[in-house]
């Protein structure tokens, strides 16, 4: 196949014998006696030659002019005669202020060219142009001066201009450019070509471009106040000072006649009154008919010399440096949504984009009350100034009474950092890295009035070595404030009050555990307890402060029609976060203490099956036969200690369904676009439309009220209908203990717990389907007693506080209960091991039954109701010091020593875990993975722990329960 292949050849790489053929796209040779042209795509004849023919390129024929016509005229096509010399070209030259005459006014050449001088002297005042081809009228400043177009001395010429050399502002002007991050003062090429002559222009004849210039100047060097050196600011801070007796533009007292406005004021201290004193004149909505969302931001530009280039609406995206949508700019400047964008560019591509700086005065467009385009001007914050230069020594800069407001502002500046030729690349660039628009609601406001908006920006400094590798990380960012500390005083008050009650309640709660405990002495253990009752109670204090502050600002922030509140800055979400923090952290410390205190309960199944009838049994050892009572069945026992290890772990939700139908609404539905800093309530976004960064306070907010509005209705749910109509493993666990004929005793403390009486009204619960099927028909029938501990009553489940002396009495049969839990395996285990254990667990068992029908008189009880104030507090006041005490309760309070009964705890728990995974992962979806994976390993822990439990404390054999 032919090839299509051919060597690169640059222009520059031609050579001066050669030129740069544009047909071939390679370098061709010139001729004899020619050289490469300006342009490099031609030739043209050496100096001493004329042109005789030339078609472009190498087509060019040149002549050699004769000894007395040397010279070639400028055009090239003719010889003449140079009376003053000639030019390296091989040109005509002639002195300053001299033009050169080649030909007649009618076009005829003369033989040899003429040298005129300009008539400078009164009253033509007339200089070479800067071709040298005709006279024209010298600069003004040299003709009021030195009254010719010469600048001689003593007078003193700069930029062009001339001035006298008596007036001693000239003297003072420094060149210089302060790059404090880098630590380098620059000679600056522009400066020394423009900032003197700017200076005294706009100083003695208040020339509006010079002016300009100089401020800019001023601006360039960082608007410095230093009175130690006088750059470019002192300079402008003279003239500033001078032209009081001019007046003031539009009423404003910082803004000179002739001069740009730069500064408010020359010292610090006036940044309170300019941003707090007046709000601005317009009236903010975010609903309605009347809504003014746009904030019309408006800049007047200029070029570094001064001339003015137009007016700049900002929708148009003139202050991002990083790429974007024309609709997310246009976001940007949405009121009430916090914008935020940043990227890194390369050095090389500011370079080719900002090669000339622009300086612009921003300014927020409004309607008047007349109905008339007004324009109110936006302070601007240099955090170089406040940081680098004035402040350095002070460390005030973070007040605002110590701010120094200025005006004007530019975005990139690779002009001031040039040394030497200004065509070269710049040796430092400053950069406009951080750009931010705050907007400050007032105070108080129902009405959506703001104060004028601020713009802060922070500069960095480059120093440019290899543009096409350096980088530079920028950011433009619009926040919307309030003063929040009102919000944080009664966020404080609500903690140190609900603290404080946490603390009495904590306190309470130790002294009902000491109260259960037996113990009145106050000890390590106790205060031990105490911390960790309030650890408990002190996260749901902070829980409660959340919450209530999310779903505040959701609802608040989301649903007002005229603004009055703007949501917290990142900043200052940062008490919040700490408070979700320390709820979790403490909240996780009461989670553990709970299951510490669940997996170390005492509990016994009480059987009160009888034996039916009498068999004969072998005596081992003697070779006789003997009667004996009928053994009762153990299967009764293991089917009720299995149905109690299955409820360990119930809830009142389902913990899977939560967890899906919570991040079905947030990723599904579009609940989390409601997190989002932006005023809008929409559920659905565009995927052109700008996203909004998140707010970590909606974000909690958000998925907090949608955890407890889920998990509200499934309790009602499962409480109202599906316990009530399908199944309630609660009630039905006390039905399945009273049909087994086995009741369950148990103590959560020492001398407190539980009772649930299952003590079969029919007498015997081990027989066959028939006689059970009578039972039941019996019983629904009215045929029979009822269930109650006590005669003709309902009431099964009690709470029980029980007598040292019981407790005592319990322990000793117990400790032999417990010394060995029993056979390992069913046949290998040693007779007298497992004949101790089962004395054991009869002498139990026949204990306890006697107990309950007070048989013994030194350890009997009674019972009663609790009194309102007891079931409130959670404690008895009652000391069961000669009696046991059998409180009623309403039919479950056992449960709080399963999952069931604290549900709240769990609840709460899942929502703060959810929430700090959420705000650390900014993630929905991993936080609800998270959140489900923890509730399993909880709960396989309670179930693993509480199964060991159930078999250590009843004898029953864990391999028996599944």
């Amino acid at each position: 196949a032919p090839g299509f292949s051919l060597p690169l050849q640059h222009p520059a790489n031609c050579g001066d014998a050669h030129y740069f053929d544009i047909s071939r796209l390679a370098c061709g040779r010139c001729g004899a006696h020619q050289r490469q042209s300006a342009s490099g795509s031609s030739c043209v004849c050496e100096p001493g030659y004329r042109s005789v023919s030339s078609s472009g390129g190498s087509s060019i024929i040149c002549e050699k002019c004769p000894e007395n016509m040397s010279g070639v005229t400028q055009d090239g096509w003719n010889c003449i005669t140079c009376p003053k010399g000639l030019t390296s070209e091989g040109k005509c030259k002639c002195l300053h202020n001299e033009i050169l005459v080649e030909r007649s006014v009618d076009g005829v050449l003369l033989n040899e060219a003429l040298c005129i001088r300009c008539n400078g002297s009164e009253p033509s005042f007339s200089a070479s142009d800067a071709s040298g081809s005709r006279c024209v009228r010298c600069e003004e400043t040299l003709i009021n001066v030195s009254k010719s177009c010469d600048c001689s001395s003593p007078n003193i010429l700069t930029g062009g201009l001339c001035f006298c050399a008596s007036d001693n502002l000239l003297s003072k002007g420094v060149a210089t450019v302060r790059f404090g991050q880098l630590g380098i003062t620059l000679t600056s090429e522009w400066f020394v070509k423009n900032l003197q002559s700017s200076a005294f222009a706009c100083y003695l004849y208040s020339n509006l471009t010079a002016c300009q210039a100089l401020g800019n100047m001023c601006v360039m060097n960082m608007n410095s106040l230093s009175s130690s050196s006088s750059d470019a600011c002192d300079l402008f801070h003279r003239i500033y000072l001078s032209t009081a007796k001019l007046g003031f533009v539009h009423s404003i007292a910082y803004w000179r006649h002739n001069l740009p406005w730069l500064y408010y004021g020359d010292r610090p201290g006036s940044a309170s009154q300019v941003l707090e004193a007046n709000h601005f004149p317009t009236v903010f909505s975010f609903k309605g008919t009347d809504k003014d969302l746009k904030l019309k931001f408006i800049a007047a530009s200029f070029d570094a010399a001064g001339n003015f280039l137009k007016w700049q609406n900002l929708e148009g995206g003139i202050l991002q440096l990083c790429p974007d949508t024309h609709t997310k700019l246009n976001a940007a400047y949405t009121f009430g949504t916090t914008y935020q964008q940043s990227c890194k560019i390369s050095i090389s591509k500011i370079l080719v984009d900002f090669a000339n700086p622009i300086f612009y005065d921003l300014f927020l467009e409004y309607n008047g009350d007349n109905g008339q385009q007004s324009l109110w001007a936006v302070p601007v914050l240099n955090l170089n100034l406040q940081y680098g230069e004035m402040f350095i020594n002070q460390g005030k800069a973070n007040s605002m009474n110590n701010w120094l407001l200025t005006r004007r502002f530019f975005l990139v500046d690779g002009l001031s950092g040039r040394e030497n030729d200004l065509g070269k690349l710049p040796r430092v660039i400053r950069i406009a890295s951080k750009i931010t628009i705050s907007i400050r609601l007032v105070s108080h406001s129902q009405r959506g009035m703001i104060y004028p908006p601020l713009i802060t920006i922070a500069y960095t400094d480059v120093l440019v070595q290899n543009p096409e590798t350096q980088s530079v990380m920028v950011s433009f960012s619009v926040s919307y404030e309030m003063n929040q500390s009102e919000a944080q005083i009664q966020t404080d008050i609500a903690l140190g009050v609900l603290g404080g009650l946490a603390v009495l309640w904590s306190l309470l709660k130790t002294a009902g555990w000491k109260r259960r405990t037996g113990n009145s002495i106050i000890d390590l253990q106790t205060v031990f307890k105490f911390l960790l009752f309030y650890a408990g109670d002190l996260a749901n204090v902070f829980f409660i402060i959340v919450v209530g502050t999310g779903i505040y600002w959701l609802v608040f922030f989301k649903g007002q029609q005229f603004v009055s509140v703007l949501l917290p800055l990142p900043s200052q979400e940062e008490d919040f976060v700490t408070y979700i923090a320390c709820g979790f952290s403490l909240k996780a410390l009461q989670l553990i203490h709970l299951l510490i205190s669940q997996l170390t309960i005492d509990i016994f199944f009480i059987d009160w099956e009888r034996p039916k009838g009498k068999v004969l049994k072998a005596v081992e050892g003697e070779g006789v036969i003997r009667s004996a009572a009928a053994p009762v069945s153990i299967w009764r026992t293991y089917f009720v200690a299995n149905e109690w290890n299955e409820i360990q772990t119930v809830r009142k939700i389902n913990p899977l369904f939560q967890v899906v139908a919570v991040l079905f609404f947030l990723e599904v539905v579009g609940f989390s676009n409601l997190a989002l800093m932006d005023s809008s309530s929409s559920l659905s976004r565009s995927s052109e439309s700008y996203i909004a960064p998140w707010s970590r306070i909606l974000r909690f907010g958000v998925s907090a009220a949608l955890w407890l509005a889920i998990a509200f209705l499934q309790i009602i749910f499962f409480s109202v209908f599906y316990e009530r109509f399908v199944e309630d493993k609660i009630s039905q666990f006390v039905d399945l203990c009273c049909m087994s004929n086995i009741s369950v005793f148990l103590l959560s403390h020492s001398c407190f717990g539980y009772y649930i009486h299952g003590r079969s009204v029919h007498g015997h619960a081990d027989t066959n389907m028939e006689e059970m099927n009578m039972n039941l028909k019996r019983e629904a029938e009215n045929l029979c007693s009822q269930r109650g501990l006590l005669p003709n009553t309902d009431g099964q489940t009690f709470q029980i506080s029980i007598s040292r002396k019981m407790r005592l009495h319990y322990d000793r049969i117990h400790e032999s209960l417990t010394r060995k839990r029993g056979p390992a395996r069913l046949l290998d285990s040693s007779a007298n091991t497992f004949e101790q254990s089962t004395r054991a667990y009869n002498t139990m068992n026949k204990f306890l039954s006697s107990f309950i029908d007070h048989v013994h008189k030194e350890m009997d009880y009674f019972v009663k109701d609790k009194l309102l104030l007891e079931r409130v507090l959670g404690m008895e006041f009652m000391e069961p010091i000669e009696k046991s005490i059998f409180y009623h309760d309403e039919g479950h309070s056992f449960s709080d020593v399963l999952y069931y009964g604290n549900e709240t705890t769990l609840l709460i728990f899942d929502i703060l875990f959810f929430s700090v995974v959420d705000l650390a992962s900014q993630s929905f979806v991993l936080a609800a993975i998270l959140t489900y994976l923890q509730q399993e390993i909880f709960r396989f822990i309670r179930n693993t722990l509480g199964r060991k439990n159930l078999a250590s404390k009843t004898l029953v054999d864990e391999r028996f329960l599944i």
